[in-house]
């Protein structure tokens, strides 16, 4: 029982920690968008293609760590549930808890390629 506790508190740590960070970039993009919108429409510089192969692949990014996120929420429901009306049969607990564990596996794994993707994106774009 204490190790499914535990694997609980660190999926919620986990989950919070990892849709905290995901609305930050997201605004951060939004408002780079619109000033690149406010400078296009003033006859500002306009933004360079790498700028916007940069901002492309970091917004899809962005859009599949929440979608991520939010199964892996959708998934920890259901192995709870699963694991409440298990009604103590074993094989049924197993699988529960199995869920469970995947469902945080794919968490930082998720997590973890979100930071990949970033890093050698800015290794990459940068001089």
């Amino acid at each position: 029982m204490l190790s499914i506790i535990s694997k609980s508190i660190l999926l919620t740590a986990s989950l919070f920690l990892f849709m905290s960070l995901t609305p930050a970039n997201v605004s951060a993009d939004v408002g780079d968008e619109l000033q690149k919108g406010v400078n296009t429409a003033a006859g500002g510089p306009q933004p360079n293609a790498e700028n916007r192969i940069r901002d492309i692949i970091r917004n899809i990014i962005t859009i599949l760590g929440a979608i991520v996120g939010i199964v892996a929420v959708i998934m920890v429901i259901v192995g709870g549930f699963r694991y409440v009306t298990s009604g103590g049969d074993a094989s049924r607990v197993a699988s529960a808890k199995n869920t469970l564990l995947y469902a945080l596996i794919g968490v930082i794994i998720a997590a973890l390629a979100g930071v990949i993707v970033q890093f050698v994106l800015k290794k990459t774009t940068t001089g």
